[in-house]
């Protein structure tokens, strides 16, 4: 079997950068219109980028970490890479899909892998009413900012806000509050994968408030409405040893 024609993205790093150069010379470079495979080279946010820059077309990533935490990533190294992408484990994710109203009445919609979330812009707490499927399930939650997250992105700011981590197989959205004030022992909840999502922003113009889908940022919200987009597939490749389901997990019993 012929190895695979790879495209390789780098971040704007000299790590990263260097890395492209001698994995380009070590087994050649496809351009990104003619590629069978992408490895991104760079941390978390490279996924990211790469996997928005590629929307529509669903060409399967396989991330090597240069970066930080590189949850998405897997481990570097430049030896016998078509053996690894051969064998390589698929996750296929779908994001959410935000759609925003903004105050002059304009929309505007983003995809998000990690989580879509909104935030207070100024020194006051914000004000959410939040409705799922149409029923109001929370008439006024005062905060910082709540998010729903994908099972993906359920390790990321979800986690950093106390929200539960979520397998990829779990078909749940995480929705979590940040920084809650009232009800003040409100958790958030786990929502049906088919869950469609209504944040109401109450009294915007005394407590403005910002919608951000990974990093397409709206301000002045609201309405903000989030749904997972069946519509949409995404395609990440891991080593059979680290697979994504599995870093979940572990994920779940680190101190």
């Amino acid at each position: 079997m012929s190895a695979p024609r790879i495209a390789f993205l780098a971040a704007p790093t000299e790590v990263a950068r260097d890395a492209q150069d001698r994995l380009a010379a070590r087994h050649g470079a496809a351009p990104l219109d003619r590629a069978e495979v992408v490895v991104a080279l760079g941390g978390d946010g490279m996924m990211l980028e790469t996997q928005h820059r590629l929307l529509g077309r669903n060409l399967p990533v396989y991330g090597m970490n240069c970066g930080s935490v590189g949850f998405l990533m897997n481990d570097y190294r430049e030896e016998e890479l078509p053996d690894r992408l051969a064998q390589a484990q698929a996750a296929t994710l779908h994001p959410l899909r935000m759609r925003a109203l903004g105050a002059t009445g304009a929309v505007e919609e983003a995809l998000a892998i990690n989580e879509v979330s909104l935030l207070r812009e100024t020194r006051q707490a914000a004000k959410i009413r939040i409705l799922v499927d149409g029923k109001e399930r929370l008439s006024e939650l005062i905060c910082d900012g709540i998010l729903v997250a994908t099972p993906a992105g359920s390790t990321a700011y979800n986690l950093s806000a106390h929200g539960p981590i979520v397998p990829l197989s779990a078909n749940l959205l995480p929705l979590t509050p940040i920084s809650a004030f009232r009800p003040r022992r409100w958790r958030g909840a786990l929502l049906p994968g088919d869950a469609q999502v209504v944040f109401e922003v109450l009294e915007p113009e005394k407590r403005p408030v910002s919608a951000t889908a990974d990093y397409t940022e709206v301000r002045d919200v609201r309405r903000v409405e989030v749904r997972e987009d069946r519509g949409v597939t995404l395609t990440m490749l891991f080593d059979p040893d680290h697979s994504l389901s599995e870093r979940i997990i572990a994920e779940q019993f680190t101190a």
